[in-house]
């Protein structure tokens, strides 16, 4: 059942506090624990805010200030987090599936084994974000900037990941089945052991990029830049290559 929301939470973007349902929205405000289902907090300012364990299920972040909150635990089914701050953000644990982050920053964001299941991530920023054994399964990445994260063991089967800026990314041990990274950028990037079975590489990016012991059965990488590329051990049985290609 759907919680009621004051007014004056509508005003969240232009005030420096409001109240919503009895709690204080403000900077730092400790908001651990509390029951902020379907809360309207749009623009709200967060910076700094604790909110470990908090629900926030179906809450309206949209544009929020969340810059270094500490959301550890929270429960963000389906909330609305596009175009929200999150810039150096904690977020393990959290267990987001379907939450859209649609252009969310969350730059240095800490997503330690965030359960990020079908999450939209179109165009967000992860930019040295921590994502380490996060998953990501189904998730939507395309456009992303996700420059110098750790992806070290993270889930992304059928990740839609096209047009992502991976570069410098550590992607180790990834399970990136079937997952799709058309037109991707993966200039040293590290895909160690990394699981790319049926993955689609066609015109990826993937100069100088690290691939030693990857999978890569039956992926496609057509027309896919490979110079300098390591592939030392990988298993290419099935795939199809780029023009010319000579291991």
């Amino acid at each position: 059942m759907g919680v009621l929301v004051s007014s004056a939470s509508r005003c969240a973007s232009r005030l420096t506090c409001v109240e919503v349902n009895g709690f204080r929205i403000e900077p730092g405000a400790n908001l651990s624990s509390a029951d902020l289902r379907y809360a309207n907090l749009f623009g709200a300012n967060l910076t700094g805010a604790n909110l470990t364990r908090a629900d926030l299920r179906c809450a309206d972040l949209t544009d929020a200030n969340l810059f270094g909150a500490n959301l550890s635990g929270a429960q963000l089914f389906k909330a609305n987090l596009s175009g929200t701050d999150l810039t150096g953000a904690q977020l393990c644990d959290v267990y987001p599936t379907y939450i859209d982050l649609y252009g969310a920053d969350l730059r240095y964001a800490n997503l330690f084994d965030a359960n990020l299941t079908r999450a939209d991530l179109t165009r967000a920023d992860l930019t040295w974000a921590n994502l380490f054994e996060a998953e990501l399964a189904g998730a939507n990445l395309s456009g992303a900037n996700l420059h110098y994260a750790n992806l070290l063991g993270a889930g992304l089967f059928g990740a839609n990941l096209g047009g992502a800026n991976l570069t410098h990314t550590d992607l180790t041990g990834a399970d990136l089945t079937r997952a799709n990274l058309f037109l991707a950028i993966l200039d040293k990037a590290i895909l160690t052991d990394a699981n790319l079975t049926g993955a689609n590489l066609k015109e990826a990016d993937l100069i100088d990029a690290v691939l030693t012991g990857a999978n890569l059965k039956g992926a496609n990488l057509k027309g896919a830049y490979l110079e300098g590329a390591d592939l030392t051990g990988a298993n290419l049985e099935g795939a199809t290559m780029p023009e010319g290609w000579k291991p």
